[in-house]
């Protein structure tokens, strides 16, 4: 933990527009992830996105998260559907998608916070097609989504056709490709 503070401060010196905090990385709880993010945007003084899913929560435990982001400042969060347990074929729980979960934010906290979701230029491995994984992410958008941040990428192509792919279908949030994480200085 202060190792990544160490690096977070550095580069704070950079004037990043946030940082994002993945959702128990690591295999950590709920509660570190909220003291990083706490930590990020108070002490190292960068506005912290923090991750947030809707597999294995509860409507009532994510208004509870929400309403805790809220109460200390945070103004940021990236909405994600989450990881499947192993072994899982789908989401089960209140809310199954990203989309949900984007709506359900909205629905609870208005325009408090700015929404950033994930994009898949190469399209997510469980989609049935690229199409169907750009409607998928148009459907995030439609919600209520602001922005996005692609998975890692490893073809320019695939972002640069994903990007017009977006552009035929009328979606004008801005679309950030995902980096691989700076683990050091």
């Amino acid at each position: 933990h202060e190792k990544l503070m160490n690096v977070a401060r550095q580069l704070a010196t950079y004037n990043p527009d946030f940082f994002s905090c993945t959702y128990g990385a690591g295999g950590s709880t709920r509660d570190r992830t909220l003291n990083t993010v706490l930590q990020l945007d108070g002490d190292v003084k960068v506005p912290t996105a923090p991750h947030l899913s809707c597999v294995g929560d509860s409507k009532a435990e994510l208004r509870q998260l929400l309403s805790t982001y809220r109460e200390n400042g945070i103004r940021r969060i990236v909405a994600l559907r989450g990881d499947l347990p192993s072994g899982m074929a789908e989401a089960h729980g209140e809310l199954r998608y990203a989309n949900e979960l984007v709506e359900f934010i909205r629905a609870e906290t208005g325009d408090h916070f700015q929404i950033e979701v994930a994009a898949y230029p190469e399209y997510h491995p469980q989609a049935r097609s690229p199409r169907d994984d750009l409607l998928a992410f148009k459907r995030k958008v439609d919600a209520g989504a602001d922005s996005a941040i692609t998975q890692y990428f490893y073809n320019l192509d695939a972002y640069l056709h994903f990007r017009d792919e977006c552009a035929a279908l009328g979606i004008t949030i801005p679309i950030v490709p995902g980096i691989m994480p700076i683990v050091s200085f």
